[in-house]
């Protein structure tokens, strides 16, 4: 987005309270942890129910924040001069609706399809899916994640750009009046119902009132998609069709299991099979059939929902169906995982509501074929209905898909036992129930937890959960942005940044990282090869991706998923020239030019120019999106000078090509190290790597930055041993005097490399630095805890916080970044976010 903060004030029907400057504005932010950058930036102070944005303004202004929209003036008024010099304050009448002004204004100035979901279930999995059936043929922007409130549908409508040729975007509301509000803002052409039922219906009085409040966000839509089988939500829109509460042409298109019916996409046959399930379906007269692999009605129903919209869209029928068996599942809720005793656990300790409890019963049915079936489930919340006809009904459900087994924890569940049957036991709360129950009487049963946040059923999880693996790789995204924003504020307001994830970002696993840099606006990733770039393509990422070495085999799969080629030599060029005059694509073809200067690894030269510049003309199609070169000794203040020439070199190379009419390319020559050391060479774009991670190689930001990335594992078993006896393989240790030693779960498997054996690498035990003693095994290693308080189960660091990386790297006399990448992925990643 971009404003004038003069503009912002007319947008938000405002006033100045304070003006300095006119301002551009590219960024909004509500948290205030999470500030991107302080120039073109505002701060909206929102009051929320547990926090209060407007508490934050002195601490962001003292921070260097210029820009902020506030709804309550009290928080300004004892502001000292020497603070509110300089600012902007805009005071609104409600904050919540100047971000949504906002973000309308931003949404209006693409002219691109616009779609919005809504419904009481599956709108994020339909949302997702739409992304990952179009990602090979359109940028189908979509909302982040779960971004579907009165604060998110802005923050998601901020996030289009002028790449995306399409939108889908969910809303979700809790009471009557928040709709018509997400219905102005996103404005949707289309839309899609997925189903309506329980979930938040403590803020409707009748579920004929929130479905009407849910359909208003179609109200001046052209077309509305939903299941025609759903007679209450069909019966309902034709009513309301007829009384003229939708726009008069408003198309209603539907999909329906009758294949006699007038609905627009007919199933026509289904079967689960061990590999999902299979469907047939008519649309416009032909027979089409696809795999998914889900056999549950839930995942069904939402990949009919994504299909239908898709042909709506003019997507080819053969391209969508010969997609379905690659849709991935939407990491948002119910995780499967291996528990105790040969038992299999369903967890669902997100939410409980009446829908979500009937689609992880049939969950659990399918998963547990073949065991016993248990149900764990707590109190239903937020319900709206009568306790006792819910809590009947919910006994009806269990009996009806013949549960061997339930435990009902909360006072509502322990108030009306008398309603279930006698296989089921109750207890008032989760405490009691843990303290009551025998883990081993749980075997080999396929278990649902399925419970309320507020009832921490996490703790039941972690009860019944097998003990896997230990070793993890926790990476804190809350300081990965703190880095990401630290860099940002050497850069220039117009600087743009590429992200590098390459090398499964730095061994942090790319998807996860990539989507919350993606978030937080970075301009540009960079990748190694094309199967990680095309990863990134298909988990839904939309800004451009660099390949940074691109082979001739992948060249076509690069075009095929719209990545973007390094080119840096003319065997290279000539090749994607013929790749492209033999294929169909018609789009031009973006590509980064590569320039030796200095480093002599891959690159053209300067005297390459011209003849760059006539395979260029003769092809048109070939769009040269940057020019960049790579330095090989930022780091290093001995060879500055070298550093110099190479940006000399690079400054002439640029001049030359602009010379040959090679104009428009953005220019790049700064990674991390240089982005400290050398700044005065931003030109239009900066490479970010390493130091995203908390890394300074240069030493000279560090202590600014945090770390992101803690590796580490547990003691499995602690050993007395006396002198003379040896540790580990070859006998390599022989023990001097009596000692205590630890087995840890980490081996040069996980990354854990050999060469830190025998004292060599230290470990952190309980704030402790320990000695590796003997050689480092496969998948364990042995430390010296002779001086230290230890217990079997304690946690180790292999670095982190207190164990920092360099000292690793240091004793491995390498660099961090070999350290990192070689982390197996056999370890598990933890990402987490305060």
């Amino acid at each position: 987005m971009q404003f004038t903060i003069r503009e912002i004030k007319e947008l938000t029907d405002g006033k100045f309270l304070f003006f300095s400057s006119d301002d551009t504005i590219k960024y909004v932010v509500t948290d205030s942890r999470n500030f991107l950058r302080k120039q073109n930036a505002v701060f909206i102070a929102i009051k929320g129910q547990n926090n209060d944005g407007h508490k934050y303004i002195r601490e962001l202004a003292e921070k260097g924040i210029r820009n902020f929209i506030i709804d309550n003036q009290r928080f300004i008024e004892d502001l000292p001069e020497n603070i509110i010099h300089g600012l902007n304050v805009i005071l609104c009448h409600n904050s919540v609706d100047a971000l949504q002004q906002i973000a309308f204004a931003h949404r209006k100035k693409f002219k691109i399809p616009v779609a919005a979901v809504t419904g009481s279930n599956g709108k994020t999995i339909v949302k997702e899916w739409i992304a990952q059936l179009s990602a090979n043929v359109k940028k189908v922007r979509v909302s982040p994640k779960s971004y579907n409130s009165q604060i998110g549908v802005p923050f998601s409508l901020l996030t289009l750009n002028e790449s995306d040729e399409m939108a889908v975007f969910e809303a979700g509301i809790s009471t009557v009046g928040e709709m018509q509000k997400l219905a102005g803002i996103i404005d949707p052409e289309s839309g899609i119902l997925t189903n309506i039922g329980n979930a938040h219906q403590e803020g409707f009085s009748t579920i004929e009132q929130k479905l009407r409040e849910k359909l208003l966000l179609f109200r001046n839509s052209s077309k509305l998609i939903y299941c025609k089988d759903h007679e209450f939500i069909d019966t309902y829109i034709h009513k309301l069709k007829k009384e003229g509460f939708f726009n008069k042409n408003i198309e209603l298109v539907t999909w329906s299991l009758k294949p006699d019916g007038d609905s627009k996409l007919k199933i026509t046959h289904q079967e689960i099979t061990t590999a999902g399930r299979k469907v047939s379906f008519e649309w416009q007269g032909k027979t089409y059939s696809f795999l998914i692999p889900f056999s549950d009605q839930a995942s069904f129903e939402n990949c009919l929902h994504a299909l239908l919209f898709l042909l709506e869209y003019h997507f080819s029928p053969d391209y969508l169906t010969s997609r379905m068996a690659d849709l991935q599942p939407v990491e948002m809720r119910l995780e499967i995982k291996e528990g105790i005793h040969s038992c299999l656990l369903i967890n669902d300790t997100y939410n409980s509501d009446i829908n979500s409890l009937a689609i992880a019963l049939d969950n659990l049915v399918y998963q547990g074929k073949n065991r016993k079936k248990t149900a764990i489930i707590s109190d239903i919340l937020q319900s709206g209905t009568n306790p006792e006809q819910m809590y009947s009904h919910i006994s009806q459900m269990l009996r009806l898909r013949n549960i061997d087994k339930v435990i009902g924890i909360g006072k509502n569940m322990k108030r009306f036992e008398n309603l279930f049957d006698k296989n089921a036991s109750f207890y008032l709360s989760t405490d009691e129930f843990l303290k009551n129950i025998n883990p081993d009487s749980f075997r080999d049963e396929a278990i649902l937890i399925k419970g309320a946040r507020v009832f921490s059923f996490e703790k039941i999880t972690a009860l019944l959960q097998r003990k896997i693996h230990a070793t993890v790789l926790e990476i804190n995204l809350n300081h990965l942005i703190h880095n990401l924003n630290v860099f940002r504020s050497k850069l220039k307001p117009d600087t743009k940044v590429m992200a590098m994830v390459k090398a499964f970002s730095y061994g942090s696993g790319n998807i996860n990282v990539s989507n919350i840099l993606e978030y937080n606006q970075v301009d540009y990733f960079g990748v190694a090869y094309a199967d990680e770039g095309i990863e990134l393509v298909n988990a839904g990422i939309r800004k451009p991706i660099m390949v940074m070495n691109p082979d001739i085999e992948s060249l076509s799969s690069i075009l095929s998923y719209g990545l973007e080629p390094e080119i840096y030599s003319f065997r290279l060029l000539n090749t994607l020239t013929d790749i492209y005059r033999k294929s169909p694509f018609s789009n031009k073809v973006k590509i980064h030019l590569k320039f030796d200067t200095g480093m002599h690894r891959l690159g053209f030269s300067l005297t390459d120019v011209p003849e760059i510049a006539l395979i260029l003309e003769k092809n048109p199609y070939l769009d040269v999106a940057s020019v960049f070169t790579h330095l090989s000794s930022a780091e290093i203040s001995d060879y500055d000078s070298f550093t110099l020439n190479q940006l000399t070199v690079f400054e002439k190379i640029c001049k030359e090509l602009k010379s040959k009419g090679i104009n428009g390319f953005l220019r790049h020559a700064l990674n991390s190290a240089a982005i400290i050391r050398f700044n005065d060479h931003q030109y239009e774009m900066v490479r970010l790597g390493i130091g995203l991670y908390g890394i300074d190689i240069t030493g000279n930001i560090q202590e600014s930055l945090k770390n992101v990335i803690t590796f580490k594992t547990v003691i499995s078993q602690i050993k007395e041993i006396e002198a003379g006896e040896s540790v580990g393989y070859s006998r390599s240790y022989i023990a001097k005097k009596n000692m205590r030693i630890a087995t840890i779960g980490v081996g040069y498997a996980d990354g854990f490399p050999r060469k830190l054996g025998n004292g060599t690498g230290q470990v952190l035990v309980n704030g402790h630095k320990v000695p590796v003693i003997g050689n480092v095994c496969m998948d364990m290693t042995m430390i010296d805890i002779s001086d230290i308080p230890a217990n079997e189960g304690d946690e180790v660091i292999i670095f982190g916080d207190e164990l920092p990386l360099s000292e690793i790297s240091k004793g491995l006399e390498t660099i961090p970044y070999e350290v990192l990448t070689n982390i197996s992925q056999r370890v598990k990643r933890v990402y987490y976010k305060e």
